[in-house]
Parts: structure tokens; C-alpha cells; sequence
């Protein structure tokens, strides 16, 4: 008996047999390749569901989305991206990703903390740890956050100052032996730029609980980090890929961090003198368990004043998975920063003059003065080089969100559940009803212009909402005292090339050509 006919037999309707029939009788292969086809077009659908009225590709590459295009995304195409629409989307894998472009779109998502968590970029989760705090949000997130705060007050940031110093004294000389080696020819100095903030970031958090030599390893090591950063990776870490080098690089770091922080543990309890985020942070965990102790035993009325906030005691790893997203967070974004600031200010040597001028009159004339707080924030016009140069080249481009539930941005476009949100910093930079020739370098329009009122919406490199960065200031000022100091010992030439102004995406942005300078000593 063939199979209709028994079909027909159970009284089956006719249209709903001949499918079965055609079913029961199909090949192994013809039933794959309908399986396959059924996925292809649920796939395809929900892309165009999630993707509603907003800009975005009308057609889904099946499964992988724009997989190829991530492996080597070009600024160009971003930019092409940023300009379809406020919003606009793409798919890769299974994830969904929605970009925020406007001031206005990112700024909601920003401030957005009921409708969306930080997730950084997908293999940040396993970098830092999915239970690292940048992670939080909500009232666990506040409540840690506090715990942070001291670490950037107007005495913390200065007491950080002399070891900053020391070591961009260092590095300038070693610029000045890059340049000797090469004959005096212009040599690409992104790298360069790369080590010298990494090992300051480092220095800052760590202090000297990390040996030279570890340190060296993670600033080389730090670019497998750094490559490992894009914005989806493959759903799984694959071995010898870029994520697999970038895991085992973070796990690296964070068995330094973690050996560092048992070390500043020790030392602050030995009653040693802070001299970095580290021991800045143990202090205040030993400070508050002593207040609790005190408590305890009813003595809490004579120990002094009660640590505010008062903190739990972190482990060595918690602690080493916190002061992680500081370098996480200033690595990439303070090279990029670095790179284009050198290269700005020698393609402009009357603002490089006017740097060089400030600085020397603040040092009352001896180049080799060190500076404390009060006077980086009186550079003005230096600050106002930093800030122009964060706007025109904006070291953060975007700040991935994950959608905690369904978010109706506007009125007639709700982001699904699930999906990546991503706003971007660029276009409230380039924003031309807020700052005049937006294309331009231009310290004036802080200087003596009015973009920092006027821009007070749109300057948003260090984000904006409950997720601020902490240490906006201090990036800033770290810059200014850097780009200064070079000033005054320094004078260096820029040799442009057809891609010196062309944006290199890796993580953060790059000149193409990784910025050819050549360094002398200056002579006064």
C-alpha cells in the first residue's frame, strides 16, 4: 500500500495528504534543503520584524548578517551607517544591533537605565567577567559607583601628577632614541604612543606592585586586547582567533592586577603612603572594615569619622576586575587621543606656540618645573587644545547597550528585547548648528567661542546618564600635562602622507599611516 493511500485512509482532507504525501515520499537531501529554506526565511523575517521603519539593509545575509564586515569595518562605512537615519540598524549572527546616530537618539540612550544595561562591546563579558561591575546597573550600580568616586577627587588626581611626570621624562628621551635609531627619518609612532599610555594608565592604578617587566608584556600584549574588540564576535571563543589571543591576554592582566592587589593590600595595611588608584581604593576598604570592627566592639565613637561610603572588603580579584575597566576603559581611547594631538599640533605650529607659551609662563620659566593641579587647570588655552581635539577626533565612537526589555524610543519604533544598542558620539561632534565648521580644528571655539555652552548636549566622548565615565578629569588633565610637558622639551615634525587623515578603526580611531614624526631636544 502506497503512502496516499494510506493517507487517504485515515480520512485526512485532501490538500493536507498531498503534503504529506509529498513529505513521506522526499529524499533525505530534499528534506534538508526545505528544512534549510524554512530557516532562511524565519531568519529573514524576524530581521525585517526588528527592523520595522528604521534604516537598515532590506535584505539579510542568511544567518551570519554582516559577519564579514566586522572583521575589518572601515570608517567610511560607519559614517555611511551613521547618516542613513537617527536610527538605523544591522544584524550579525543572532544578535540585532540598533545605532542611536543623533545627539538626541543617543542621548536617550544614554539615559536610558530602566531600558538598557551597558554590555560594552560582545566579548567584553568574557574579558572582564560577567560579574564585573561596569556590567551593574541600577541601584547595585549606584552603590558600587560610590565606592569609586574617591578615586578621582581633585587629591587623588594630584597626587597621581608626580608619577606622570617621571615617566613622560622617560619616554620623551626614549622618542628622542627612536628617532636617533632611524637615521632622524620620520617613524610611525602610534605604537609608541600605544606603550607610553599604557604604562602610564598602569603606574596610575598599579602603582610599582607591577614589575617593569610585566608591564612591558602588557602594553605588547594589550593590542591582542584591542584587536580582540569588535563590536560581535563569533558566538563562541575559537582557538588561535583573535578572541582566543584576547582572552588569554585579559587573563593575563588580571592575574597581574590580582598579585598587585594583595601587594597594596599588604603595604597599606603596613600603614604606607598612597600612591596610586590601588592603594587609594584599599585604603578606604581598610578604613571601613576598621570602622566596623570599632562598631562592634563599641568603639566606633572614638575612631573618628565614619568612611563615606562605607565599603565591604574586596577580594584581590574583585579589585583586580575593577581597576581592569579603568585601563579597559582609558587604553585604546587615551592612545587615540595621544596620536591625534601630536599630529594636529605639528601640522598647526602656532598652536603648538601658544601651548608652548602658556606652558612656560605657568612654570614661571624653567621648562623642567613640575605642575600640580591648580595650575593644568589653569592652562586654558592647552585645555581648550584637549577639548577641541576630543571633538574633532572623537577617541569614542560609540558605547554598546543591551536592551534589558522592549524600549519604544519614539513613537513609532520600539527596540526589541535583547538587541544591541549602540549610541555614537560623532555626529552630535559634527553637529553644525552647534559648531561652526564643524570639519575644522579649532581651540578657539573653546577658547574664547561659546561651544562649551552651546555643545553642552552634544559633547558626549565621555557619555552622558548614570553610566558617565568617572574619569573624565582626569583624562583630560593627564592629556593636557602630557602634550604640555612635550611643549617645553620637545619640538617635533609631522610627515604627512596620502593617509594621514584618513580614520583606521581599531577599537577607537587612527591616522592610517600610524602618524610618521620625528623628535628633537628643544633648545631654549
Amino acid at each position: 500500500m502506497n503512502a496516499s493511500v494510506q493517507v487517504n485512509s485515515l480520512g485526512v482532507p485532501s490538500q493536507v495528504g498531498h503534503v504529506l504525501s509529498n513529505i513521506s515520499s522526499a529524499s533525505p537531501w530534499q528534506m534538508i534543503l526545505t528544512i534549510l529554506a524554512l530557516l532562511v526565511a524565519y531568519d529573514q523575517s524576524m530581521y525585517l520584524f526588528r527592523k520595522g521603519i528604521i534604516a537598515g539593509p532590506t535584505f539579510k545575509v542568511p544567518f551570519m548578517g554582516q559577519f564579514f564586515q566586522s572583521f575589518s569595518p572601515t570608517f567610511e562605512e560607519y559614517l555611511a551607517k551613521w547618516k542613513s537615519g537617527p536610527l538605523s540598524c544591522v544584524s550579525v549572527f543572532h544578535k540585532f544591533v540598533v545605532i542611536a546616530s543623533t545627539r538626541d537618539m543617543a542621548r536617550k540612550a544614554f539615559s536610558s537605565p530602566t531600558h538598557l544595561r551597558p554590555c560594552v562591546v560582545d566579548a567584553a563579558h568574557k574579558f572582564l567577567g560577567a560579574d564585573n561591575w561596569v556590567f551593574l546597573d541600577g541601584g547595585a550600580h549606584v552603590e558600587f559607583r560610590k565606592g569609586l568616586n574617591g578615586l578621582f577627587t581633585r587629591t587623588a588626581l594630584q597626587s597621581y601628577l608626580p608619577g606622570q611626570e617621571k615617566l613622560y621624562n622617560r619616554y620623551f628621551q626614549h622618542f628622542l632614541q627612536v628617532t636617533r635609531d632611524a637615521g632622524g627619518q620620520p617613524v610611525p609612532f602610534m605604537p609608541e604612543f600605544r606603550e607610553l599610555m599604557c604604562t602610564v594608565s598602569l603606574r596610575t592604578i598599579c602603582g610599582y606592585y607591577i614589575s617593569d617587566e610585566a608591564a612591558k608584556k602588557i602594553a605588547d600584549d594589550y593590542y591582542m586586547i584591542t584587536a580582540a574588540l569588535e563590536l560581535v564576535n563569533f558566538p563562541i571563543i575559537v582557538p588561535f582567533t583573535k578572541t582566543w589571543y584576547g582572552k588569554k591576554a585579559s587573563q593575563m592582566v588580571l592575574a597581574e592586577f590580582t598579585k598587585a592587589a594583595a601587594r597594596s593590600k599588604a603595604r597599606m595595611a603596613a600603614g604606607g603612603e598612597s600612591n596610586c588608584i590601588m592603594d587609594a581604593w584599599v585604603q578606604n576598604i581598610l578604613a571601613s572594615k576598621a570602622w566596623r570592627e570599632a562598631e562592634a566592639a563599641g568603639r566606633s565613637a572614638n575612631h573618628g569619622s565614619k568612611p563615606s561610603p562605607l565599603l565591604r572588603n574586596f577580594t584581590d580579584y574583585e579589585i583586580a576586575q575593577t581597576v581592569f575597566t579603568f585601563l579597559f576603559a582609558a587604553q585604546d581611547a587615551t592612545s587615540s587621543a595621544a596620536t591625534w594631538l601630536f599630529q594636529t599640533m605639528a601640522q598647526r605650529p602656532d598652536v603648538l606656540d601658544r601651548v608652548r607659551e602658556e606652558n612656560y609662563k605657568i612654570r614661571d620659566g624653567n621648562v623642567h618645573a613640575p605642575v600640580n593641579l591648580d595650575q593644568l587647570e589653569s592652562m586654558t588655552y592647552t585645555r581648550a587644545v584637549v577639548k577641541e581635539l576630543l571633538r574633532y577626533r572623537p577617541p569614542v565612537l560609540m558605547v554598546p547597550y543591551l536592551a534589558k526589555k522592549a524600549f519604544p524610543i519614539t513613537e513609532s519604533y520600539t527596540i526589541p528585547k535583547g538587541a544591541i544598542v549602540v549610541p555614537t558620539t560623532y555626529m552630535a561632534l559634527r553637529d553644525p548648528d552647534v559648531y561652526e565648521n564643524p570639519e575644522e580644528f579649532n581651540p578657539e571655539r573653546y577658547y574664547s567661542g561659546d561651544a562649551e555652552v552651546r555643545g553642552i548636549k552634544n559633547f558626549l566622548v565621555f557619555g552622558t546618564g548614570p553610566h558617565v565615565c568617572l574619569g573624565q578629569h582626569y583624562v583630560q588633565l593627564n592629556l593636557v600635562l602630557f602634550v604640555g610637558k612635550a611643549s617645553l622639551l620637545l619640538d617635533w615634525k609631522h610627515s604627512p602622507t596620502p593617509l594621514s587623515e584618513q580614520l583606521k578603526i581599531f577599537s577607537t580611531i587612527f591616522p592610517k599611516d600610524d602618524c610618521p614624526l620625528t623628535f628633537t631636544e628643544r633648545q631654549w
